[in-house]
This record gives C-alpha cells, structure tokens and sequence, in this order.
C-alpha cells in the first residue's frame, strides 16, 4: 500500500473516522463514532466507514442482537398496575378473603381470568369453590402485597430506556402474556482499525480544506487557486448505473420493424375486436371448426356482435363455405350463418389485418407486415400465454413463386441472426402450399411460425386471382431465443435486475 497516496486519496469524512476511532481505542461503534466525532448524521460514519473498508484502513463487524420495549398492554399494566396485584389488594382489603364478584369491580372483564390465572401461578392467592367462588391469600401473598415485583421493576426500565438488551430468563413471564413487551432483532456495527488504518494514522493525517469535486462553481470562482484539490481514485469501487432503454421486447419488435421497412415492406395494424367473419370466415375456417369454440376464442359480451355491412363480399364468403362458390373447391358443405359470422371476439390471430387489407387493396402489387397483439384462451405455462404477439406478413405480386416466400424468409431470419433455416412441410387451415420454418438454435432445431399460400378460397372472393404469399411468427417464441431464455414468462415479470443488464439488440 502506498500510504502517501492513499493519505491524500482520503476524503474529510474518512479522516475523521480514522481520527476519531484513534481516540476510542480503535473500537467503536457508528453512534459513538458520531458522538465523539464531528459529524451531523450517522449516515455520514457509515458511508465513510464503508469506503475505508474498501481501502482495507478499516473493518465492519455486524451483529445481531434482541432488544425490548412496552408493548400496548405493558404500558397499560404500568399505568393501572398489574391484574394479579389489583386483585390481591382487593383480598387484602376485605381481610384476606374475597369473590370473584368483588373481584370484578375492579377489573376489566377480560383481566379477570388473568388476574386469576397468575394469582394461583404465583402462589399469592388459594381458590375454592362454596356458593361463590372465593380467593383467599396466602402467606406469600401478604409478603408481595407491599414490595415492588422484578416483573414491576422491568416495566419502568422499559419505559425509561425502551430498546434495550435484557436477559431473557428475568422477562420470561412478561414475554409469556399478550400484548406486554415486544421483542425485536436489531443489526450493531462495530468498526475496528486494521494495522493498515493505524500506519496511516501514524503517518499522519491532516484535515483541511480542500475541494472534493470540480464542479462549474469552483472553476468559475477560481477557488481551485487556494484549495488543494484531493485526488481521485479511478480504481475505487463504485455503484453501476442504469440508464433508462426500451424494454427487451419493445427493442426487438423495433428491429423486426426496421428489417421488413428495409426489405420494401409497408406496416399495417388492425383492431383488437372483430367479427368471427373477417377473422375465421373471410380465412375459410368452418364455421364449426374446434378452434371457435370457447376453449380456443375469447368472445366478448359487449360487444356481442359487430355488424358486417359488406353484403356482396359477405354472400361470396357464404358461397365459398358452402359449396366453393366460383373456384375448383367444393366448400364445407354446410349452410353458412350470418350471425355466427357477427359474433364479436378478440381477434386470434393478426392474419384478420392482412385480409381486410387485401380487400381494400385488390390490385397488386403489394408487400405489407404486421406486428400486433393476438388472444387465445390458452393455459399458462412455460411455452405458451393467452396474450401474446404475432408478425404477420403477406407478399402479393404476379408470377410470384413459393421460392419467393422461402427467399423472404431466409433472408429475415438471417438479419435477425439466424444462419442455419429450414423449412418442412405443414397444414394451415387457409394456405396451400403450407410450411413450418425452423432455425437451428443451441444444438437443435426449432419450429417458429407456420407460412404458405393463400388458397384460391380466400383469395378469389376479393377479385385476386394470383397467388399471396402469406407467412405469421410468434414473436416471444423468436423472443426467447434471441434472449436465451426457457420460461415466455420471463418476458412479462418484470425482473429489474434482467431488464437492466440486458444489452439492446
């Protein structure tokens, strides 16, 4: 240790601890510390004794000890006396024997079993029963009545200096009744010199004054001038500080957004509440189909329907249903329900945007993405949530190709980090070709999002006759991975100490 250099690195709190420990021997505590030395506030010993700890000029012993002080019935006691010493002036006053009843007038009712209880427990009274119950003193009671109990001593000793230390043998009865002390841990300090912190005392130390910290001030008013300035330790152990970023998912969400601005993409966005036409019907889901029912589908009680005021796409949609209408489909071969159709829900997927939009927007050519919320009554657990976000994208142009899709979301994948895509064969209710991307992450493989081709059912009633490359991701799923995390719950519980370490992407 340099000790010159560590002298000068000192600041003046830390001086006077040093100094003012010398004087108590080397030992002592922040209160006395605080007492003996010049300061204003025990925060200012503890901070500069935690610093010259870290300089290894002082050690910190903490220690755990009981402390005592009156609870609610103990100054009650103190106030009107103990129950059991009450009732044994009341025996003495009516010469050594006494009621219950007579008892009572002078007691509370809930002190009377008290009273009574300790009165036998003590040895002060004897009970028998005749036509009442009678109480009856004995010679140890005639020798309390005129003395002061320890119990009694105790209860002024805790009124006069409450918070004390006490043998627990003396205040075992106190302790044993309701409401008469409580008992509380406390944690002591007591700061100690090292050999380190007496050298440096040795050496010497000098308090004067001196500028700490370079603000505007001191170099405006040139008080640098006539101040030594105390040297700053650029190895001393400091706090880290976390400075306000976005949310992990609100971070990633932003880089999916900016990698699909940047391949042409447009943003669209949807409402939380639909209709069961435009999210399950316009996509050539039966309407009888499981994922309707209510252990898949919120639906809403208010709304509990939503009208759907396009008639003519409506009848193509039912057309479609029910016998494949104008393409090669033989549809569900059910009769299709316009009321089944308004039923109101929280849309269960983000692909409800993408049609109303290819609705509105017949002609192509046309690349446009979605990053929305989506409902589905599912259980909690490690992989899965009812509320969670879905990127939903569609590419429609003519003579597109299912390479295309394949293409678009090889390259997506690799902006967002992933080397090694694949893609495998699957079944969605309203594409044809369908297929399951997959990324190769810690060692195996993972399915992330289905995509295909809109089927000539969902695209034919809105007037597009070429094909529409389709595709929807999970977003927490991409999420998880991208954070190396096991449990979709740990995205939405808050973890401070997660969140602020965590690097943005």
């Amino acid at each position: 240790m340099d000790i010159d250099k560590t002298i000068k690195e000192l600041s003046q709190n830390e001086k006077k601890v040093l100094l003012t420990l010398d004087k108590l021997k080397g030992r002592a505590s922040p209160d006395e510390i605080l007492q003996n030395g010049d300061f204003s506030q025990e925060v200012e010993v503890m901070n500069a004794s935690s610093w010259l700890q870290s300089k290894q000029l002082v050690t910190v012993e903490d220690y755990i000890k009981t402390v005592y002080s009156l609870g609610k019935e103990g100054k009650h006691f103190l106030k009107n006396g103990l129950p059991e010493k009450r009732a044994l002036k009341v025996i003495v006053d009516n010469d050594g024997k006494a009621t219950l009843k007579e008892i009572s007038s002078v007691l509370d009712k809930d002190e009377i079993p008290v009273a009574i209880g300790w009165l036998k427990r003590k040895g002060w009274a004897d009970i028998r029963k005749d036509k009442d119950t009678i109480l009856e003193i004995t010679d140890i009671g005639k020798r309390v009545l005129g003395f002061e109990t320890d119990e009694e001593k105790i209860l002024k000793k805790l009124d006069e200096n409450p918070n004390v230390e006490l043998d627990k043998k003396q205040i075992i009865q106190l302790l044993s009744r309701k409401n008469v002390i409580k008992e509380k841990e406390i944690i002591t300090s007591t700061i100690i010199l090292t050999e380190s912190g007496k050298q440096i005392i040795q050496k010497g130390i000098e308090i004067k004054d001196e500028i700490s910290q370079v603000t505007s001030s001191v170099i405006k008013n040139r008080e640098w001038e006539n101040k030594a300035i105390r040297p700053y330790d650029i190895n001393a152990f400091a706090p880290a500080v976390y400075g306000g970023k976005p949310h992990p998912l609100v971070d990633l969400i932003g880089k999916i957004r900016q990698i699909f601005l940047e391949m042409g993409f447009e943003e669209i966005q949807g409402d939380y509440v639909e209709s069961c036409f435009w999210n399950m019907d316009a996509l050539f889901i039966p309407q009888d189909h499981p994922a309707r029912e209510m252990q898949d589908t919120f639906y809403c009680k208010k709304p509990s329907k939503i009208s759907v005021k396009e008639d003519d796409f409506v009848g193509k949609i039912a057309k479609i249903h029910e016998d494949g209408g104008m393409t090669s489909s033989t549809g569900w071969g059910y009769k299709f329900s316009k009321d089944e159709g308004e039923r109101a829900l929280l849309r269960t997927h983000t692909t409800v945007n993408t049609i109303r939009y290819l609705y509105n927007n017949p002609s192509p050519p046309c690349k446009v993405f979605s990053i929305g919320r989506v409902f589905r009554k599912e259980n909690i657990d490690s992989t899965h949530l009812p509320e969670f976000n879905q990127i939903e994208g569609i590419i429609y142009e003519e003579d597109i190709s299912f390479k295309q899709l394949i293409g678009v979301l090889k390259e997506f994948y690799r902006r967002m980090g992933f080397e090694k895509i694949r893609f495998r064969p699957a079944y969605f209710p309203y594409t044809e070709p369908s297929m399951e991307v997959e990324v190769f992450w810690n060692n195996e493989w993972m399915e992330l999002g289905g995509s295909g081709v809109f089927r000539p059912e969902v695209t034919e009633p809105v007037g597009i006759k070429s094909p529409v490359l389709a595709w929807g991701l999970g977003l927490e799923r991409l999420a998880m991975l991208k954070f190396d995390l096991t449990d979709i719950r740990d995205l939405y519980i808050s973890d401070l100490g997660w969140l602020r370490k965590k690097s943005l992407i």
